[in-house]
């Protein structure tokens, strides 16, 4: 098989806290950059609060491959409270990420996820949703936090995308833009590897 450069990405969060949406979105701005994308979810039981898993393939050439994620290159965990309850690094290559929305530092993390030796990034995408759209909608900053990790969208280009995606979205609530363009770039500045 010729080499496509794909990078897979497994999303884990809880009904209602927009894992679903930050993985489409995710899907739209590498196509809007040049990818080619796949963002889909793994339906369960679909209710408020149930774990969640999501899941985005990107790569420079068509995929033909449309089976659910087994050994991601990145794993997002949008709620940290599902490291007590579902193998997160699963299959997940050491050359990759876990990234985590934590008030924790990643060798706390690491504690916590089967010795996983690869790299560990954490964002309080809680605390910057909170701050800069008033309400917590972890998934804005953890998409950020994904894009800065992976370097699969420039950063501008992914900002400017968002922020056009956006102005349709909230048209009637300009504060929501400005809000949510805020999450991204402060999740982008505050996120730490470790």
């Amino acid at each position: 098989m010729e080499n496509i450069n794909l990078t897979e990405i497994r999303w884990h969060g809880r009904g209602g806290q927009g894992a679903k949406t930050a993985c489409m979105l995710l899907a739209d701005a590498a196509f809007n950059s040049g990818k080619h994308v796949q963002g889909f979810p793994e339906y369960g039981p679909e209710r408020m609060g149930a774990p969640i898993t999501a899941y985005n393939r990107i790569s420079d050439a068509h995929c033909d491959v449309h089976s659910n994620i087994y050994y991601p290159n990145y794993v997002v965990v949008v709620d940290e409270t599902l490291l007590n309850s579902v193998d997160v690094t699963s299959g997940l290559h050491e050359a990759g990420a876990l990234i985590v929305n934590s008030k924790k530092t990643p060798e706390e993390i690491r504690q916590k996820v089967n010795g996983y030796p690869g790299k560990i990034c954490v964002v309080d995408a809680t605390a910057i949703s909170l701050e800069t759209i008033g309400k917590n909608f972890p998934n804005t900053p953890m998409l950020a936090a994904t894009v800065k990790i992976t370097n699969l969208i420039e950063t501008n280009k992914f900002l400017q995308d968002m922020e056009e995606s956006l102005k349709h979205k909230f048209s009637k609530k300009p504060h929501l833009i400005a809000g949510n363009i805020a999450a991204f770039k402060k999740s982008m500045e505050e996120v730490l590897v470790g």
